[in-house]
């Protein structure tokens, strides 16, 4: 089956790319207001960019009336944001977080999201997640013909729960079990497998 995209509508556009560009990594990303009203929601267009510098790619759509999103708003306006990674303890939150309110209303407060400060100048982070990246807007991408903005996000922090951290001595290693996203369902990763070896 070969499909072309160009006969696709968006709808279509988005169900074939979603469950097959798998699975996908959950950026719950955590902003403020210039009122300090705290919002936090999931996206699943999200993915790491570079090493140097350190950045990731998120993808931000618009509301329904066509106004930007709560996140793009507020990391527009105060160019900095919290992104958690989303473990399974965390799951059923996470995606209430999904749910539209409105501008003013916070999330943190409306699904009883426990926050915690870490970094001064920065959002607060989810309580208890095992890893969050506090991050400063490198840029914005001009997508001709899309509804969502993707952002580069420059990350100048990053936590991580001492329970994840092994090998503290000559290599970190990180290791907790992600949420991610396939289609409109959310999976865990299963066993881990070695790379094989290159002869």
């Amino acid at each position: 089956m070969l499909i072309d995209y160009k006969d696709q509508e968006l709808t279509q556009k988005y169900q074939l790319m979603a469950q097959t560009i798998i699975p996908r990594p959950i950026a719950w990303i955590v902003t403020e207001d210039a009122d300090g009203i705290i919002n936090i929601a999931p996206f699943s267009y999200f993915i790491g960019l570079s090493s140097q510098p350190p950045t990731v790619l998120v993808s931000i759509g618009h509301k329904a009336d066509g106004t930007p999103k709560d996140t793009l708003r507020n990391i527009r306006e105060t160019q900095k944001c919290t992104i958690c990674m989303v473990d399974e303890a965390h799951l059923e939150t996470m995606h209430f977080s999904s749910k539209g309110l409105p501008h003013k209303e916070s999330e943190a407060e409306h699904f009883d999201i426990a926050t915690q400060k870490v970094v001064d100048g920065f959002p607060p982070m989810v309580k208890e997640v095992p890893s969050a990246f506090f991050c400063t807007l490198n840029q914005e991408i001009n997508l001709q013909g899309s509804k969502t903005i993707p952002l580069v996000l420059e990350i100048r922090h990053q936590y991580i729960d001492e329970k994840c951290v092994s090998k503290k001595e000559e290599k970190m290693t990180i290791s907790f079990a992600p949420v991610a996203r396939i289609g409109k369902r959310y999976a865990l990763l299963g066993e881990e497998i070695d790379a094989p070896k290159i002869p």
